[in-house]
């Protein structure tokens, strides 16, 4: 039981592009007789661009402030007033920038959460916290207590100091509503 197959049954449908069309309509062009030259109408083709995604901002700090030369919440010293982060970066970035383990990424996450929300910038104008763990106060931590990083360093110290663990930060979190 043999067919018949002849090489046009296996052709695939040809995709054209711009460039082989205006190829072969500059193949068929001569220059010795009567014709012309072919009219490309360009302005029916779209011609879409990708724009280049902007940088994101990094913080920088106009200046370190010494131990305890911050008087009130203002996450610095100056009439400049605190200095917000504005740089990208997810979650899951800042803890392992900041060296907290994936063991203990949980129980940040469920801190930090009930803190501020995972908003670096979040301040508490009560008390003058600051911070993704509400850092108080937001002179405490070395750095910028804005800056996710610095904020979760800091935070790590604090948790592993003062309740042994992350997850013994956690279980008093859960326990008492605040840490």
């Amino acid at each position: 039981m043999s067919a018949a197959f002849s090489p046009a049954q296996a052709e695939e449908p040809r995709t054209v592009t711009l460039y082989a069309e205006g190829l072969g309509d500059t193949q068929a062009v001569s220059t010795s007789g009567e014709k012309q030259a072919p009219d490309l109408q360009r302005s029916s083709y779209n011609v879409y661009v990708k724009p280049k995604p902007t940088p994101t901002p990094t913080p920088t700090q106009t200046r370190s402030s010494d131990s305890g030369s911050s008087a009130g919440g203002d996450g610095g010293g100056g009439g400049g007033g605190p200095l917000y982060y504005s740089g990208g970066g997810a979650p899951a970035e800042w803890m392992a920038a900041a060296g907290i383990s994936d063991a203990d990424m949980g129980y940040v996450d469920y801190i930090v959460s009930r803190e501020s929300g995972w908003n670096p910038n979040a301040t508490n104008r009560s008390s003058g916290a600051c911070g993704l763990v509400q850092a108080l106060p937001c002179s405490k931590v070395p750095g910028n207590g804005y800056d996710p990083v610095d904020n979760l360093r800091w935070a790590t110290g604090y948790a592993t100091g003062r309740y042994g663990s992350w997850a013994g930060a956690y279980a008093f979190w859960t326990s008492n509503h605040w840490w």
